[in-house]
């Protein structure tokens, strides 16, 4: 797979195609082909460094006691989800930037104008990791209004160590 990418890369700088592609050999990826439609907040594609994939399990908005925050806020739920995702970033040693793809539950699609908002504030805007958004009839908590689960990805020679 990993040759594919290489492939990839080696095609559209053959063919002058720059703006394709966004961060640099030791970041991930982003590629957004022009057969594709235009994404909004996302990249299509994120070639991933050669390094050691980080799984975060899907965040939801409670605190570090267990206690829900903002029931019933959208807003602040979403904040919640993504500072949890920092946290747990950084207790490996990374950081948003090296997010590659989210996948995101919310109850109700209806509030993707704040999900976006919201997930400019965290993730890169020039070079978004690759994203999937799904509408769930449920979490696992009622009160629960959005998940989001990540791929990360530690270049090599990079941190990596669990903080405790």
């Amino acid at each position: 797979m990993l040759g594919i990418g290489l492939a990839l890369l080696g095609v559209f700088a053959a063919l002058g195609a720059p703006s394709l592609l966004h961060g640099q050999a030791t970041r991930r990826q982003a590629l957004n082909p022009p057969s594709l439609p235009p994404p909004r907040g996302y990249s299509h594609v994120v070639i991933a460094p050669a390094g050691r994939r980080v799984s975060i399990s899907g965040q939801v908005a409670v605190d570090s006691l267990g206690a829900v925050v903002g029931a019933g806020d959208f807003r602040a739920q979403c904040v919640q989800v993504f500072e949890n995702l920092g946290r747990a970033l950084r207790g490996v040693g990374a950081t948003f930037a090296d997010v590659v793809s989210t996948n995101m539950y919310v109850t109700d699609l209806s509030h993707l104008a704040i999900l976006r908002e919201v997930r400019a504030r965290y993730l890169p805007t020039e070079a978004p990791p690759a994203s999937t958004l799904v509408q769930v009839v449920a979490l696992y908590r009622p009160e629960l209004m959005i998940e989001i689960a990540a791929e990360a990805v530690l270049p090599d020679g990079e941190a990596g160590s669990a903080t405790r």
